[in-house]
């Protein structure tokens, strides 16, 4: 019987699912080091996702309709021209050289319906893989 181990050496790794916390920390700091526009903008794609979020909610399918994570982007949108004041609007549009020299012109609002759809997909990958989290089974 001298093989007998104590109690607190049978299992040596006690914080084993930790893991969550760590990963919750590091991103709650990555959000906070975003520029002040994020942080104005990430409201909006909280609370809508909040409102599309439910146990049969299409953003848990495996693969989640293109048209719909468009709409949802369209209504983050127009929520936030609605209710924000305007996004550095004094340049209206921005010039960019090609690679073979052609110059294209790109409308500078174009830059949030891109910052919008990159947060919203960002939540929602942040989302589904909680849920996926939440429903494994360890059995």
């Amino acid at each position: 019987m001298e093989g007998k181990l104590p109690y607190y050496m049978v299992y040596p790794m006690p914080f084993i699912y930790d893991d969550e916390r760590l990963d919750r920390r590091d991103y709650e700091y990555m959000r906070s080091l975003y520029p002040d526009t994020a942080k104005r903008v990430l409201p909006y794609v909280e609370e809508e996702c909040d409102r599309c979020d439910g146990p049969d909610s299409m953003i848990y399918d495996e693969y989640p309709d293109q048209l719909q994570l468009r709409l949802m982007s369209g209504r983050i949108y127009d929520r936030i021209k609605s209710e924000e004041r305007p996004f550095g609007e004094n340049d209206s549009a921005q010039e960019m050289k090609g690679v073979e020299g052609q110059q294209f012109r790109r409308v500078r609002q174009d830059w949030l319906r891109d910052l919008i759809d990159v947060m919203l997909y960002q939540e929602l990958y942040k989302r589904r893989s909680e849920n996926r989290r939440l429903r494994q089974k360890f059995y």
